[in-house]
């Protein structure tokens, strides 16, 4: 029978016994008598909660050393066998993600790491891995053997956590195996902090008390900007130009297009979907002129052309450079394409790794315009998903796409790291306007950014 609690389903059996029946305590239903909605998922029977993107999940990572218990933790979290536990150092050799939802934070993502002290070249590029997962990571959970005490490499660890300002607990695990007269585990001194939780993954002890600790770490987002619906009042009519050409995707549209839809509907106003082909005459049947015209950003120039000059007119990489806090670095940083040089290093990063095809945005599309408009003989440089190079010393400027595959965390640590080595940063729809000299116009709806534009 298919049930469903909250916004997680499960696949449910008869019990023959009362002890397997659910815990009427807790609410939960015991590990191995439930299957979870993502199993039933897979045969794309139901929809639900896993339906919220990565990119807006509470990413929780757990970290720690080889054989401190993070794999048996993280199963004990999930209640599912997420992580291989084995009691050989080193079983994670990747990191493990799993989509799952964590109450009050909502929809998480769970991130099971490589022992921070893993050895040799194999070990080096795990770890490495590893403080790549700190770039994403919105809360961690440091997993310690109480049995040995904090190492330097738990030490280390904390202090990243401090100077990424990541929000974290201490999770000393194993509590089951040391008397609890002894002191501290690590020896006489060794202090616990308002931060810390005593636990067992393989008793359970503490682990809801563990979760609960988990999810007031972050502050959910409730407060945070919209992509669009501030903007719009209630009744406002919106069109939204979606371009369907060879690149776009078969069948669907992709993210930030469905999020601004469903911003729009829960502000209360109303969109019009139409291609970039038919804006003209979907502006002129429409009888009442729109409060915004959100395009796709490689239509600008001929959306520019058909939307009225007293139509408001942005895009929807503009509104998502916005949402992830970013927008007047690259608004700023843009006006770098104008001291470009022959032989300068250009990188364009965008977080998905989709199919590449002819006339790509990222790869072919931006290269060429950038050529166009400089004159110059510029070297391209190109990374996607999560490979986003440390160093960006070498190049005289960024490109970002919008970020709608990135958690907010990850996307600033990018802008971050250029801002670091003094390089401009920027995204791919304010790169495009400039280029094509609409800029001032696009960012209109942003009084204080169009101000930095001269006329």
């Amino acid at each position: 029978m298919l049930a469903r609690r909250g916004n997680k389903f499960y696949v449910s059996c008869q019990f023959e016994n009362a002890d397997a029946a659910e815990d009427k305590e807790t609410g939960s239903i015991p590990r191995g008598h439930y299957r979870t909605w993502d199993r039933a998922s897979k045969r794309g029977d139901i929809m639900g909660m896993n339906e919220t993107p990565s990119s807006e999940r509470v990413h929780i990572g757990f970290f720690g050393r080889r054989n401190a218990g993070k794999s048996s933790v993280v199963n004990a979290v999930t209640g599912q066998e997420m992580s291989v536990v084995s009691e050989v150092k080193g079983t994670t050799t990747d990191p493990v993600y799993k989509s799952m939802e964590l109450l009050p934070m909502g929809p998480v993502v769970i991130i099971d790491t490589p022992g921070f002290d893993d050895e040799g070249a194999l070990g080096e590029l795990r770890v490495k891995r590893t403080k790549r997962i700190l770039n994403r990571a919105d809360c961690a959970v440091l997993i310690v053997d109480k049995t040995v005490g904090k190492t330097a490499a738990d030490e280390e660890l904390t202090a990243i956590f401090r100077e990424k300002q990541i929000p974290y607990i201490v999770a000393y695990n194993k509590c089951d195996l040391v008397e609890t007269t002894e002191e501290p585990a690590g020896g006489a001194g060794e202090k616990y902090s308002e931060n810390s939780i005593d636990i067992s993954a393989t008793e359970g002890t503490n682990i809801h008390e563990l979760k609960e600790r988990i999810a007031v770490l972050v502050k959910t987002d409730d407060m945070k900007l919209r992509l669009v619906g501030d903007l719009l009042q209630p009744g406002d009519l919106t069109v939204l130009v979606i371009p369907i050409d060879k690149a776009a995707p078969k069948g669907r549209l992709i993210l930030p297009q469905q999020q601004v839809i469903r911003d729009v509907l829960e502000a209360g106003a109303v969109s019009v979907v139409t291609r970039d082909t038919e804006l003209a005459l979907t502006l002129d049947r429409l009888g009442t002129p729109p409060a915004l015209v959100i395009t796709d950003s490689q239509a600008f120039e001929s959306v520019s052309r058909d939307t009225p000059p007293e139509i408001k007119m942005t895009s929807f990489s503009i509104l998502m450079a916005r949402y992830k806090g970013f927008l007047e670095t690259a608004v700023r940083g843009v006006s770098a394409i104008e001291q470009l040089e022959d032989g300068d290093r250009i990188l364009i990063s965008e977080g998905c790794t989709h199919h590449r095809q002819c006339d790509d945005i990222g790869t072919f599309k931006i290269p060429r315009w950038l050529r166009q408009h400089t004159g110059k003989n510029l070297i391209i440089e190109t990374s996607s998903g999560r490979e986003f190079p440390e160093n960006l010393n070498d190049y005289k400027m960024v490109i970002h796409c919008g970020g709608c595959m990135l958690n907010t965390r990850e996307m600033l640590y990018r802008q971050k790291c250029a801002e670091d080595a003094g390089v401009p940063f920027t995204n791919y729809g304010i790169t495009i306007a400039f280029m094509k000299g609409i800029l001032k116009r696009s960012l209109e709806i942003f009084p204080q950014l169009a101000a930095l534009i001269p006329d």
